[in-house]
């Protein structure tokens, strides 16, 4: 990396950009009734959310892989410029029609901001470093958890709806020109051969798993539809798989699997993107249909989460310096482990306070394993494949939460509220349990390997 980088604007640059991506879920999230009451199309509402995350759950890779050939730099331009454009598009939409066609366009953007930033926080800073960094990307996160539904509700209250999209313009521009004007990089400028059939593959597949996935949630059984889905993704997959082992410049190199970090690292991150979706969506359920209480204060029940996590990967950062990554992402998911247990144990008496100290536990879990992960990954590889490295392991983090959401589902009770979505509830919390134990053995692997190993240029 050249040493004209200037690594206070890249930052920014980065912060910007992750914010937009972070805050997009939960501000369009509390607009949804409003939007829906203006452009009609309620058969149309889950989708509105659903084919954002799938274009990013398809484009958060094949962005890390083209980052690898093309640049960083280009990239996240490309990128940002994609999302801004469904933003814009998603804005003046009229028809429900129309607004989830360009949130497709919007989430192919997404990809790009979701993996990119800590592909460039690895080529930027050294290893000491990039855990820093990651601290504070984690407290955007956080921010834009807590900001998200009162921007959202503010922007719907006072403006209009269509704000909520347009917003992100002038902030991805800023983004878009620091970076342009801050990150230095020099590509080796020759012919490069883009994994066309490796993407047609990937993408068919994945939108053929993940849209039987939704059926399944929505019917609660396997339907021949489904099946045909599921047989579907299922031989793309293993085509996908023969494909990428023989090209050249394969989308997703399969040799990263061979690095003990990285194979273990995405194991993990599949494990806590279920437990963490399951988390996300549940606790509000169980504090609205199990205790009785108000949608405002099942946000303050999962308010901790949004202030431990960060605080946390700041202290996973200074944690790396002394101790294996190893032993630090153990002790996370352990707390992880511990707070899913508080789960197991709430009933509908549980008060308030006692339910915020578990997901603040939960939260701190994240912080500590997650950061851990992200710079173990990103550390273990050269420039010239950190991008797919980087896409592989946020694919596996994003598809561990659209499969958790699905399975999960499984469980849940018709009746959403009582003692039978009480019981229910406490079957999936029995789960994660299960799940975060799985983790801890898989972290445990990572045992004795030194930080140091992967410091890297």
């Amino acid at each position: 990396m050249n040493q004209e980088t200037k690594q206070k604007s890249v930052v920014f640059a980065l912060l910007i950009a992750t914010f937009l991506t972070a805050i997009e879920g939960t501000i369009v999230s509390t607009a949804m009734p409003k939007i829906v009451e203006d452009l009609g199309g309620s058969e149309l509402y889950t989708w509105v959310i659903s084919v954002y995350l799938l274009a990013i759950v398809i484009s958060t890779p094949v962005f890390g892989k083209l980052a690898d050939l093309f640049g960083r730099k280009i990239m996240f331009t490309i990128g940002v410029s994609i999302f801004l454009a469904g933003s814009m598009l998603s804005g003046l939409s009229q028809s429900m029609e129309q607004l989830v066609l360009f949130r497709l366009i919007q989430g192919i953007g997404a990809g790009a901001l979701t993996t990119l930033p800590f592909t460039i926080i690895g080529d930027v800073f050294t290893f000491e470093m990039r855990a820093k960094m990651q601290g504070w990307m984690s407290s955007v996160w956080g921010i834009a958890g807590i900001a998200g539904p009162l921007a959202g509700g503010f922007i719907v209250d006072t403006v209009s709806w269509h704000w909520i999209f347009y917003m992100n313009l002038p902030f991805g521009i800023v983004s878009l020109f620091l970076l342009w004007t801050s990150l230095k990089e020099n590509i080796e400028k020759k012919k490069r051969k883009i994994d066309y059939s490796g993407i047609f593959t990937f993408a068919v597949s994945i939108t053929a798993f993940l849209y039987a996935l939704t059926l399944l949630k929505e019917q609660n059984h396997v339907t021949g539809g489904i099946l045909t889905l599921l047989i579907v993704a299922a031989v793309g997959i293993s085509l996908f798989l023969w494909i990428e082992s023989r090209v050249e410049e394969p989308m997703l190199p399969l040799s990263l699997f061979k690095i003990r970090f990285i194979t273990i690292s995405t194991i993990a991150g599949f494990l806590l993107g279920f437990i963490l979706v399951a988390i996300t969506f549940y606790i509000p359920l169980w504090v609205q249909g199990v205790t009785g209480l108000n949608a405002t204060l099942s946000g303050v029940t999962m308010l901790p989460m949004s202030i431990t996590w960060p605080l946390a990967a700041v202290l996973s950062g200074k944690l790396m310096a002394k101790t294996s990554i190893g032993r630090i992402t153990v002790m996370g998911i352990s707390v992880i482990a511990a707070g899913c247990l508080g789960l197991v144990l709430f009933n509908e008496n549980t008060i308030v306070p006692l339910m915020m100290i578990v997901t603040a536990m939960i939260g701190f879990g994240f912080g500590l394993s997650l950061t851990a992960f992200t710079v173990a990954v990103q550390s273990s590889v050269e420039w010239k494949v950190r991008g797919a490295a980087m896409g592989t392991f946020n694919l596996m983090r994003n598809l561990g939460q659209s499969i958790g959401i699905a399975v999960s589902g499984l469980w849940l009770s018709d009746q959403l509220s009582g003692h039978v979505l009480e019981e229910s509830l406490h079957t999936v919390f029995m789960i994660l349990v299960v799940l975060a134990l799985c983790a801890i053995v898989t972290a445990g692997m990572l045992l004795g390997e030194k930080g140091g190993q992967l410091s890297l240029n």
